[in-house]
């Protein structure tokens, strides 16, 4: 099994004939990924990579059945896209666009807070169910499937967990991308109550970052019982408060979302942290036994 996207998942690639889009629909579809069509307004009716390409993703879904849709729109754009996805009907969003503005996001979290879409990103690599799906931006040659689920706000800090885990025989069973914007869709919660209900994955692997509550988030709810092991990783030790470190959302301010109490709160939870990101495929491989 995986979470959000599986191979049957029908996917839509939003400005999938700009540049961005072209090259990496194409590395979708050379990894298996069912892409069944694009949408870029004023090019409908043409034909791009073998794909039609439609003006609305209303018609694309009407025509193809679409479940899920990738953002690649530029950042002025890519709020209004995200909820023309989702007033479409399509349940899962993958938004991969970096600097959209916050108060746009607030405005796509507010409209979506009691629908049934589930937004990843934005800022996001994407998600990947190896050997199944891939929707986003993850070099799908480092990945491997397996039992391991991983949960990262960092791109990078995702392929050396999963470079790591490979070095002990692990592969994944799905891996996700938060996203690394101060408002962005599925958290820690979320991604970690879909873990928890899915039956091949027997591990999860959560890598945060300075900045924003969702790491203490996190620790809350696994320290009211987790039914499998989780490994963390906090980025971010050493960082200088009042400083924005690579992500939007990196800042520690005021003393808030430092790494040291995302840490604290992961040991008081129970959860066995490492503080080298080398170090994260030797402690799922104990704790896996």
């Amino acid at each position: 099994m995986s979470i959000l996207a599986g191979a049957g998942t029908l996917v839509l690639v939003q400005n999938m004939t700009g540049v961005q889009g072209t090259f990496h629909t194409r590395l979708m579809l050379e990894y298996g990924t069912r892409i069944v069509a694009g949408v870029t307004p004023g090019r409908g009716g043409q034909i791009h990579l073998g794909l039609p390409v439609f003006d609305s993703v209303g018609e694309a879904k009407a025509a193809t059945g679409a479940e899920a849709t990738v953002v690649f729109v530029p950042p002025l754009r890519a709020a209004e896209a995200v909820l023309e996805a989702a007033a479409a009907g399509l349940e899962l969003i993958v938004c991969i666009t970096e600097g959209i503005p916050i108060l746009d996001m607030i405005r796509v979290k507010a409209a979506l807070r009691d629908s049934r879409v589930r937004l990843i990103g934005p800022n996001t690599p994407g998600l990947i169910s190896p050997g199944r799906s891939k929707l986003g931006i993850m070099p799908g040659s480092i990945h491997s499937r397996g039992p391991v689920g991983v949960i990262s706000r960092s791109g990078t800090l995702t392929y050396e967990a999963v470079h790591q885990l490979g070095r002990f025989g692990l592969g994944q069973s799905t891996a996700v991308g938060m996203g690394g914007d101060p408002v962005s869709g599925l958290g820690f919660t979320e991604l970690l109550t879909l873990f928890a209900e899915d039956g091949e994955t027997e591990a999860v692997v959560l890598i945060g970052e300075i900045g924003g509550a969702a790491e203490e988030e996190a620790a809350a709810i696994l320290s009211l019982g987790y039914p499998k092991p989780v490994v963390a990783y906090v980025a971010g030790e050493t960082a200088p408060p009042e400083r924005r470190m690579g992500h939007a959302g990196a800042l520690v301010e005021g003393g808030q979302g430092t790494a040291a109490a995302k840490i604290a709160a992961f040991v008081e939870a129970g959860v066995r942290v490492v503080r080298n990101p080398a170090l994260i495929g030797r402690a799922v491989k104990d704790v896996l036994g």
